[in-house]
């Protein structure tokens, strides 16, 4: 079955000049993105060219972009959250800062537990599950998972597979639970007008902030630095971010292109005797973190959206992306967001690493019986 799934969609496309496969990359992303506005589905213009490039990868063809390319990209979607976000929000993380943490430490706590058993019910090979599950932090795990015997490909494939499932069910319940009304995206002003002054600002903002950000060498720094800046500078009232949405959707394609892109065929091709496995894993993951927001939902009062977005495992530019597209609380969606990356940064690779060294140590133990 998966490996019908491989063959090439578009045998020419691998075959074809780059400019043709950007132009075919282009061309899929616009009409995948029409289909799913006119579906009303949130975030279309991140889904459509997602799956674009899964087809373009797919089919052979090699068009990486590069990290600097993405830097200011990361930069405009900083801009984004941060005209979402009201200066408040500090506030309300430090009233509710309890209600933060058992939620991020509920989810890192579960993916930890997750993988350790299925690194001892040997679903995948060596520690490649336990690094696989890490809720963020994907290049890290990646980077550390073959010093520990895992299957470096495998954690690559599951870590952004889990986004793209992630981002497929969280923009499939924001239609059905959180969505407008039926086709209400077919009234959207795309290029409506905009006022010019703020515009550059918001520009100078997105390429400053990211640029410093990318300076500052830690992981989603140019979207950090960008945000926090916004909010301080439209908390003042020295800048009022201007987003038109035409700008926006070259930002999610780019996002989209980002995930899609990463799906090539050997690596595609290394996963598929496991696929069944990986797909198996992320789902549990999500379903663990779904059992999360469910919790919120009972002991907090959050809506069911909010609550699933804000515990969603991984990927939270996307996450961010489908929040603003949805009728939720994204102050609580990306302060919980942020609040389990920065945890995940600062005790993840050690909390993985105990638990290999651990789990190393009973195999050791029960193959010297």
């Amino acid at each position: 079955m998966f490996q019908k799934m491989l063959r090439k969609p578009f045998v020419w496309i691998d075959r074809s000049p780059r400019a043709l496969q950007w132009a075919a990359l282009i061309g899929l992303s616009l009409a995948f993105g029409a289909v799913l506005v006119w579906l009303d589905i949130p975030a279309a213009m991140l889904i459509g060219p997602l799956l674009a490039g899964i087809v373009v990868a797919g089919s052979g063809a090699r068009l990486p972009l590069s990290r600097r390319a993405f830097v200011p990209v990361q930069g405009l979607i900083g801009c984004m959250i941060a005209k979402m976000l009201p200066s408040s929000a500090s506030m309300e993380f430090a009233v509710h800062w309890p209600l933060f943490a058992a939620g991020v430490f509920s989810v890192i706590a579960a993916s930890a537990l997750l993988g350790w058993l299925l690194v001892r019910m040997d679903v995948l090979p060596g520690t490649t599950a336990l690094w696989g599950v890490s809720p963020g932090a994907a290049t890290v795990m990646t980077l550390m998972a073959e010093s520990f015997g895992a299957d470096a490909q495998l954690v690559a494939v599951m870590q952004y597979l889990r986004v793209l499932i992630v981002a497929a069910v969280a923009s499939v319940l924001a239609r059905i639970v959180g969505g407008s009304a039926p086709h209400a995206a077919h009234v959207v002003a795309w290029f409506a007008p905009v006022t010019v002054m703020p515009l550059i600002q918001t520009l100078a903002l997105a390429l400053v902030g990211s640029l410093v950000g990318q300076r500052l060498r830690i992981p989603l720094g140019p979207m950090l630095v960008t945000i926090v800046a916004g909010v301080v500078l439209a908390h003042h009232g020295w800048l009022t971010i201007e987003l038109p949405r035409w700008l926006l959707a070259v930002a999610y394609a780019f996002v989209g292109w980002r995930i899609g892109l990463r799906f090539t065929r050997p690596l595609l091709a290394h996963a598929v005797k496991a696929l069944p496995r990986l797909i198996a894993c992320s789902i549990a993951l999500i379903a663990i973190c779904a059992g999360i927001g469910g919790a919120l939902v009972v002991t907090a009062g959050v809506d069911p959206l909010t609550a699933y977005l804000a515990t969603s495992p991984g990927g939270a530019d996307s996450v961010a992306i489908i929040a603003a597209s949805s009728n939720v609380d994204v102050r609580f969606v990306m302060a919980m967001q942020m609040a389990r990356f920065v945890a995940v940064l600062l005790i993840g690779p050690a909390a993985a690493r105990f638990i290999a060294k651990r789990v190393h140590s009973a195999i050791d133990r029960s193959g010297s019986l």
